[in-house]
């Protein structure tokens, strides 16, 4: 759909963009902060580029996360003897391969976060989706042989990382699409469409590669193949790009020069990095400290399902209430969870270790929504700061969905830290205490970041209410 019209009078929040591009998915007259054009124009146009990010970062998650389960059936019952699918992983074999992907897709943030701007939002999204097919056929191979080099294996689960890259440039994306009251609602439901399919692909794999008796682990990796066609292929014919947001990569870069970008990185290292850390090494955490591969394969999934559909409350609250008193919160309830999941560790309560890691994948989902609605927040206040004006308003925004990429890849680094931090602790130590009892000071120590800077009386974002 093209909204090509005559160039209109500067509004509030806007400056008038020159029109450029009249192709059919190009939008050149985008002014979301206009109520009448909010409501005429801007809002079914928004709606229809969130359905379809969704997808695709849906996709993109079930793509990252595929190894997190397939290791499951990878890792051998007994030292030295193999699963039924022939491998026999150690359990630092697995929550490597479960790592790697995670680092990849970290990494692979902050160039997919330059891409909006350079090929536009549609295009990357399509472009993306159709990268997600070789991880999955990488993996389908992989799989069936056994005898692999486990260098090799690592590097072909690294691929996967493809889908965790997308979560930067389709959050980066769809900040564009909102009007700054809606984009804590809009955007937690972006990232729990993408977040939940954690838990989906730990739910419906474990029947899959099982199904008619035997293990066919290649099913895992064929099972997404038309999915990823499917989202590429939707993006493509019914996504728009917008002229704001295809400018240049600059703001990207700007976006790095403020103090809050690299705090607020911090900060979601702790919430969405646990997340993703969590949700990837729970499975294997199951069946390597208390040997329940059948819990692992049966119930896992739901800690992702819970965080997943608990961020839009948390992206809601902060609307409501402000992002920093709802991350606050989020990082008490961290704290409290790992101390519960260390407790249970030394007691050898395998109910207790699973409760309360649903209780972490809560205050994960909560902490995700908050702390991410809080950038768009403080790089809308210091716009105002800066004189408020449309030019200003227009290019802080555009530095606000740069600060979003970079801040997603720093906190999907959690991802990475946290299984290899496990396995270090399990090799290190025979159990994963040392671990559980770093988490519990580490949130504690975020829990105080957020409050000095952002809730802290006297500071200008405390005033305002970040």
């Amino acid at each position: 759909m093209t909204i090509a019209s005559a160039p209109k009078p500067p509004e509030v929040g806007h400056a008038p963009q020159p029109q450029r591009h009249l192709g059919r998915h190009w939008i050149d007259d985008w002014r979301p902060e206009d109520p009448e054009f909010w409501e005429t124009t801007g809002k079914p146009i928004a709606r229809r580029n969130l359905i379809f990010s969704i997808f695709a970062e849906h996709v993109g998650f079930t793509v990252w996360m595929l190894w997190s389960i397939v290791v499951v059936h990878m890792t051998a019952s007994a030292p030295g003897i193999a699963a039924e699918s022939g491998w026999a992983l150690t359990p630092s074999q697995a929550l490597t391969l479960v790592a790697v992907p995670s680092g990849v897709g970290a990494f692979l943030r902050l160039p997919y976060t330059f891409a909006v701007p350079i090929f536009g939002g549609r295009n990357w999204t399509t472009i993306s989706a159709a990268l997600l097919l070789i991880p999955c056929l990488l993996l389908a191979w992989a799989v069936n042989h056994p005898g692999l080099p486990f260098g090799v294996l690592v590097a072909i689960a690294a691929t996967a990382g493809f889908g965790g890259g997308n979560f930067a440039s389709s959050m980066a994306n769809i900040s564009f699409f909102f009007p700054e009251k809606d984009k804590g609602w809009a955007l937690g439901l972006n990232a729990a469409g993408g977040n939940i399919g954690v838990a989906v692909v730990q739910k419906v794999i474990p029947p899959i590669v099982v199904a008619g008796g035997g293990v066919a682990l290649a099913r895992a990796g064929l099972f997404f193949v038309p999915m990823a066609v499917a989202a590429a292929v939707c993006a493509f014919l019914f996504m728009n790009n917008l002229t704001e947001a295809k400018a240049d990569v600059k703001p990207v870069w700007q976006s790095m020069r403020h103090a809050d970008t690299w705090i607020m990185s911090l900060l979601y290292i702790g919430t969405f990095g646990s997340f993703i850390g969590y949700s990837a090494a729970f499975p294997t955490l199951l069946k390597t400290v208390f040997g329940r591969g059948d819990i692992a394969l049966g119930w896992a999934f739901i800690g992702a399902a819970i965080g997943s559909v608990i961020r839009p409350l948390g992206g809601k609250f902060a609307d409501r209430i402000g992002g920093a008193r709802i991350t606050v919160v989020s990082f008490a309830m961290l704290a409290a969870g790992a101390a519960a999941a260390l407790w249970s560790v030394k007691a050898v309560n395998m109910p207790m270790f699973f409760i309360s890691f649903m209780f972490l994948f809560v205050a994960t989902g909560i902490g995700n929504g908050s702390s991410y609605r809080m950038i768009s927040r403080i790089f809308r206040i210091k716009a105002e700061v800066a004189g408020g004006d449309p030019e200003t308003m227009v290019h802080m925004r555009r530095q606000a969905a740069g600060a979003l990429g970079i801040i997603s890849a720093f906190g999907a680094f959690g991802g990475f830290i946290v299984p290899l931090a496990y396995a270090w602790s399990k090799v290190h130590f025979g159990n994963i205490e040392p671990a559980l009892r770093f988490y519990v000071f580490f949130f504690l120590a975020l829990l105080g970041v957020t409050w000095y800077f952002y809730l802290r009386k006297g500071t200008h974002m405390a005033e305002v209410g970040v």
